[in-house]
């Protein structure tokens, strides 16, 4: 099955070299034999069934290779440009965030979002990899800002901006290391009222390109107003630039509206035109994306619809359907993606751990 299909990119090489011997020698002797032979690696935040939270490291077959504990829940991950380091954000509106420093044998570093600031549960670095971007909810003055930290100096935060709407949740910085993209769902949240979204009738969800170097606002681009209600979450950019969203529907559900779509670097929307029948087996929700360059694809996580999608990047034609209780984790994989589902599957096998909504991959050519 396409979905689950890997080729030999040999990430697993790096991720040695950039460890060393003190992290190798800790791994369990089955974790040790996944490391050698798988091809790529990932991480994914998890439950497990004692009542603790953490983030462990994958290989391309969904072995566990090490596994850190956590505080509380997390979301997200990302991996910095070297793949050295991989650091997880609480899910909303959690304050937490942990960074793993894979060259050294130590416990997560938990750093917290300021006063008056909870995370969105995503993250990104600059392209350099000293800074750490976060998204990040003003919430007295409901208004979205990424924060900044200096990956140099333990994820110290140095600043904020404005993140040109409300409730930015997923973002990503182009090719050109210099223009960022960010997803603003639009739900104003309090954590006086935990996930309760405040402003249904009233949400205005948008992408917004801002210029990192000056922190300036470049462009804003909405949906339709009868699509005010499809809370754009979730990014995956292609080499190119091109990126796809995903996005939640905070309406009627059984309203075939579309909910994903692609824009270029330079602001051209294009919605994503699929089939009714479609629309209705991911329930208004997609609540993953990923991108694979080398097949052009890209693939729908919906895990209240219990469906993935893998979607043909330029016809928009569907090429496959994955059913599969709570799917939600995907990542690009080879010539197809790595997927997993809060029951606990990873990769198509069963495991112990309940998965949460995402998966990362390591930077198959760290910088």
């Amino acid at each position: 099955m396409r979905l689950f299909s890997s080729t030999g990119l040999i990430d697993r090489r790096t991720l040695l070299r950039a460890a060393g011997g003190t992290f190798l020698a800790g791994l369990a002797p089955r974790a040790a034999r996944a490391l050698q032979d798988t091809d790529a690696v990932f991480a994914s935040a998890y439950y497990d069934g004692d009542g603790s939270y953490g983030i462990a490291l994958l290989a391309e077959d969904g072995t566990v290779i090490h596994r850190y504990a956590l505080p509380e829940r997390g979301h997200d991950a990302v991996f910095d440009p070297r793949g050295e380091r991989v650091v997880v954000f609480a899910r909303r509106p959690g304050t937490f965030a942990a960074a793993i420093d894979l060259r050294k044998d130590n416990e997560p570093l938990v750093f917290h979002a300021p006063q008056g600031r909870h995370f969105y549960g995503h993250g990104c670095f600059s392209t350099d990899g000293k800074l750490l971007y976060s998204t990040d909810n003003d919430y007295d003055n409901a208004r979205g800002v990424i924060g900044v930290h200096d990956a140099t100096d333990g994820f110290r935060r140095i600043g904020e901006f404005f993140s040109g709407g409300i409730g930015p949740h997923d973002m990503t910085v182009l090719p050109d290391g210099r223009t960022m993209l960010i997803a603003n769902g639009g739900l104003e949240t309090h954590p006086d009222y935990g996930r309760t979204v405040l402003n249904v009738a009233t949400m205005k969800p948008n992408l917004t390109f801002v210029d990192l170097e000056e922190s300036r606002i470049l462009s804003v681009h909405e949906l339709a107003p009868h699509l005010h209600k499809l809370s754009i979450r979730h990014l995956a950019m292609m080499e190119d630039g091109t990126t796809w969203f995903a996005s939640q529907n905070q309406g009627d559900i059984h309203e075939p509206l579309p909910l994903a779509g692609s824009i270029s670097p330079d602001g051209n929307v294009r919605l994503l035109d699929l089939a009714p029948e479609d629309l209705r087996l991911m329930r208004g929700y997609v609540g993953s994306v990923a991108a694979n360059d080398r097949t052009g694809a890209v693939v729908l996580t919906s895990p209240q619809g219990n469906t993935a999608l893998e979607i043909d990047g330029a016809s928009g034609a569907v090429r496959e359907r994955v059913t599969l209780p709570d799917i939600c984790g995907a990542a690009d994989r080879g010539d197809g993606f790595l997927l997993s589902s809060g029951m606990g599957v990873m990769d198509g096998h069963q495991t112990q751990l309940a998965w949460d909504n995402h998966i990362v991959r390591r930077p198959w050519n760290p910088a």
